[in-house]
């Protein structure tokens, strides 16, 4: 099953425009559920003369029991926002954080 947790699913209904990989190794359990991708995906929405391009960042997880997209950021981070949030993510708990979010979220959209 795979589940896109936004409230309006068409706008990550694209190719996205940047993939920052954060784990892919598949040995990673979490509550039961196995581990086998992590990413950050960047779509750039639009563009604004003034602040620039609109980023959305979502998150996406892919366990043995389906996977789930969701947002992560959005909003007008300027240049780089998607490698900026992988620095983040990598330098703090921040993937632990995400992947039992996405775990949380997963298991009650599997109910």
């Amino acid at each position: 099953m795979n589940i896109v947790d936004l409230h309006d699913p068409t706008r990550v209904d694209k190719t996205p425009d940047a993939i920052e990989i954060l784990f892919s190794s598949g040995n990673f359990v979490q509550d039961d559920f196995k581990i086998s991708k992590v990413e950050l995906r960047l779509y750039s929405e639009q563009t604004d003369e003034k602040l620039g391009i609109f980023s959305l960042i979502t998150s996406f997880v892919e366990t043995d029991r389906g996977s789930i997209e969701m947002i992560y950021d959005e909003g007008f981070r300027g240049e780089n926002s998607l490698l900026r949030v992988t620095e983040f993510l990598k330098s703090t708990l921040g993937i632990s954080g995400l992947i039992l979010r996405s775990i949380i979220t997963l298991r009650e959209k599997l109910k």
